[in-house]
């Protein structure tokens, strides 16, 4: 069953933070909320992808190197599958530039660890604004959408 996240979160920007490291997890969890955000977490990319399932997230922020090989890649991919639209962060410490040039090709920001508070929030921050603009302009969309089907008829 598919929940959207405005009812579970209140109207707040939703965040799910994937990070196998429950330490990390709890970090992003209460300087997140402490700001606004609701926030669900998950230690692995397989709770990830269930959660993806059942809720919608306006933000996807997730650590490049998850558990048994997996990747925040893969869960990135899981999210688009369900919501093209997703916002993506990934964290990593890796910084190779196949895994730079890969996360531009797909849109998806990206900032190293160790992770500077302020540019964590400037990138959140900007993320944010982002898909506010994208949210409305569908909706723009939708609403003239539905102005010329009432014209047609």
């Amino acid at each position: 069953m598919y929940r959207w996240c405005r009812l579970w979160r209140k109207g707040k920007f939703g965040v799910l933070v994937v990070d196998d490291e429950p330490s990390v997890l709890m970090t992003y969890r209460l300087i997140l909320e402490k700001q606004g955000y609701a926030v669900h977490v998950a230690e692995t990319a397989a709770k990830a992808i269930e959660l993806i399932g059942q809720y919608r997230y306006d933000l996807l922020l997730c650590d490049y190197s998850l558990e048994q090989e997996r990747t925040g890649f893969e869960v990135i991919q899981a999210a688009r599958a369900v919501d093209p639209n997703i916002s993506a962060l990934l964290l990593t410490g890796y910084a190779s530039k196949d895994t730079v040039e890969r996360a531009q090709a797909d849109h998806i920001s990206v900032l190293f660890k160790p992770i500077d508070i302020g540019e964590f929030f400037r990138t959140v921050n900007s993320l944010k604004k982002e898909k506010h603009a994208e949210d409305e302009q569908q909706s723009e969309k939708s609403s003239e959408q539905t102005r010329k089907n009432r014209a047609a008829n």
